[in-house]
């Protein structure tokens, strides 16, 4: 499965977004919009839903005025909004506990909004930040190589992203320290290279029990939608192993892109390997 994550400052960015990837025949059921302002989600749907009546999925032939959403509570934000046939899905990967999606029609009836525990570092608030602070969501989850690069390129363009691009392949090697294993990536973590081998090494990390990872980033030149869907995973999967993931070195630029989609507060970044090796507080003899 594929993840690209697209962060926008506007709605009507997201919604340009939304509307050119369902042009470009990637599937409704891939695409979910998340906000956490309801006026967002009406306007949004309604838009929408006269653009491609098929995109809200049960939605789907409710009068004007009627948004059906996916409606859930991340602890310290409050309520927040999942549009799209698919929601119900990305909830289940953001670690609902509940696994499934509450149909709402805002402005007409009242239903029990989706519960996500009261833990605030609960992984259904990865979110939490990027939507805490205004913006608005994309995210496209697919298993299809060639529809995953249009969502890749489609929100690098419209949404908060890097500039330029990085011609160098990506590498990445595991060393251990102790229970801990660093992570040396060196190039680009993007669509169809760096997020796959990324992914295989954290999936390989975790079958031997190994939950403990810090990423050095200092050599990556380029992340794109893609690379921070992948980071996010490797965030939710080493917490679901009951471990953690640091982030170590980012350069300036990989720093401004976490800072303008405000993951830098989901993301563990530390200053450098040995703060990073001592902020997972093992013992000395653990942390090697």
């Amino acid at each position: 499965m594929e993840t690209a994550v697209g962060v926008f400052s506007s709605r009507e960015r997201a919604e340009e977004a939304v509307k050119e990837l369902l042009d470009q025949h990637v599937p409704k059921e891939s695409i979910v919009f998340l906000t956490r302002s309801e006026s967002e989600a009406t306007s949004f749907a309604k838009e929408l839903g006269t653009y491609a009546g098929g995109f809200l999925g049960g939605a789907a032939g409710l009068s004007a005025g009627v948004v059906a959403a996916s409606v859930f509570l991340i602890p310290g934000l409050g309520q927040a909004f999942a549009l799209g046939a698919g929601a119900t899905a990305l909830l289940g990967f953001l670690g609902s506990k509940t696994g499934g999606a509450v149909g709402k029609a805002i402005s007409q009836e009242e239903e029990k909004p989706l519960e996500t525990g009261a833990d605030p570092t609960e992984d259904a608030a990865v979110f939490l930040q990027p939507l805490k602070q205004g913006r608005s969501l994309v995210v496209v989850r697919t298993f299809s190589p060639e529809v995953a690069a249009q969502a890749a390129a489609t929100l690098d363009r419209l949404g908060i992203s890097m500039k330029g691009q990085s011609t160098s392949k990506m590498t990445a090697v595991p060393r251990e320290v102790g229970e801990i294993v660093v992570v040396d990536i060196n190039g680009r973590i993007t669509l169809g290279e760096g997020n796959v081998i990324l992914r295989d090494i954290i999936a390989t990390l975790m079958e031997k029990g190994n939950k403990f990872v810090i990423l050095n980033m200092a050599e990556v030149d380029h992340v794109d939608s893609a690379g921070i869907g992948e980071l996010v995973r490797t965030h939710t999967t080493t917490r679901r192993q009951g471990g953690q993931m640091k982030l170590i070195h980012p350069n300036h630029k990989v720093q401004d892109l976490f800072k303008m989609t405000m993951l830098s507060a989901v993301f563990d970044v530390q200053p450098d390997e040995s703060t990073a090796i001592k902020s997972f507080g093992l013992t000395s003899k653990a942390a090697g």
